[in-house]
């Protein structure tokens, strides 16, 4: 790829998100749709999907301090990939809500052994050129763009009750897949920093992580019922398919011009600018569904709403912890985040969205509000990101 030095493991990092993500593809935008299909009620799937980001608040961490104990993180990724897969395969065996959550929740917390230890070998992988994780990460978008376009194709032929074996596809390329991955150079692994708990005791780490709970919290009724919303609006499956898509395409520009973006302004000035995003977003989803145009538009802020944060949030873990303790550092992003954030943001979707689905998405938008000013309160000094990240740069 122009730019990149010739010794840049550019493919064989993309590859792997390519297929990570092709599962993401599948998973997102149709799962919600299987569980109503499935007889469960907006209660019944708002605890499905909680259940769902709750494995992540305790999974990330166990197997980062796994990894960071053991130096196993290509053991760790393989085998999360195949009992992943395992676990997802029993979901026909049974029915009700029992069942779908005891089984997503043990495929839950083996696919959260795979991606927060993947991006820690790819960011040692990429020594001087870290700051060019966007056009590494955004194979993984390009991925979830496809198989979205094409799972609602296939669902509009041949109907949504074949949702767990078209799933199965992606997860059994991403256990071969797997095979193929190799670990950083020992020379990138010898990066450390000044131990966990020097990273823990940060005041600005705390407030990034805050306004991470937060963000993923207001996500909740995008991931979780925006399907549902599109459905209930009118929308097929193949037109719900390509809106998902098309904020996913915005998200792979961003990730392609990430490094430019993250250069040019600073962490903090990043990470706020996407909670404000965040919120015109919901309001616009939320009370616009009508109209194809709003939200043709509300989907292009995908690509600060999840593309900006997370390029800007991935370098801020890179910056707090070293390669010693990035296992953890990155697990931790995850659980409260994608984990305590989207699990009680799940929850509180799934309760009030058969009595107001407008004020779901209103609470959506003052939950980034409040993130939004908790950066801007907790994100101070050269420790926050104030100045703009530069190639290498060190914590």
């Amino acid at each position: 790829m122009s730019g990149l030095s010739a010794a840049f493991p550019y493919w064989r990092l993309s590859s792997f998100y390519f297929l990570y993500f092709a599962c993401l593809g599948v998973m997102v935008p149709y799962w919600s749709l299987y569980l109503e299909s499935a007889g469960l009620s907006a209660t019944a799937i708002g605890v499905v999907l909680a259940v769902t980001a709750g494995t992540r608040i305790v999974a990330p961490n166990l197997w980062g301090w796994v990894a960071d104990r053991s130096g196993r993180r290509l053991w760790i990724i393989r085998f999360g990939a195949l009992m992943a897969a395992l676990c997802f395969a029993l979901l026909p065996a049974g029915e009700g809500l029992g069942w779908v959550a005891v089984c997503i929740a043990l495929h839950t917390f083996f696919w959260n052994a795979i991606l927060a230890q993947y991006e820690v070998i790819t960011l040692a992988a990429m020594g001087s050129e870290v700051h060019r994780y966007g056009q590494v990460r955004l194979w993984g978008s390009i991925s979830f763009v496809v198989l979205v376009v094409l799972g609602g194709m296939v669902f509009e032929r041949a109907g949504i009750a074949c949702f767990p074996l078209v799933m199965m596809v992606p997860l059994v390329l991403l256990v071969a897949g797997s095979l193929a991955v190799r670990d950083a150079a020992p020379a990138a692994r010898q990066q450390r920093s000044g131990g966990i708990r020097s990273a823990l005791s940060s005041r600005v780490l705390w407030s990034f992580l805050a306004a991470s709970f937060l963000l993923q919290f207001s996500h909740a009724p995008y991931y979780g019922f925006f399907s549902l919303l599109l459905y209930r609006e009118g929308y097929g499956s193949t037109t719900i398919g390509f809106l998902w898509a098309l904020g996913v395409v915005a998200e792979v520009l961003l990730f392609a011009m990430a490094h430019r973006l993250l250069q040019r302004f600073s962490l903090r000035e990043v990470l706020v600018a996407s909670m404000l995003l965040a919120a015109l977003r919901w309001l616009m989803i939320g009370f616009g569904a009508g109209s194809v145009l709003v939200l043709v538009l509300a989907q292009c802020l995908h690509a600060a709403t999840f593309g900006s944060f997370h390029a800007a949030g991935i370098e801020f873990v890179r910056r707090h912890f070293g390669y010693a303790d990035q296992g953890q550092g990155q697990a931790l992003y995850s659980a409260i985040s994608f984990g305590a954030g989207g699990a009680l943001g799940a929850l509180g979707s799934g309760w009030l969205w058969d009595r107001s689905q407008h004020l779901v998405f209103l609470l959506a938008a003052l939950a980034a509000v409040a993130g939004a000013v908790v950066l801007r309160m907790g994100l101070h000094g050269p420790d926050a990101g104030s100045v703009p990240a530069r190639s290498g740069a060190a914590a």
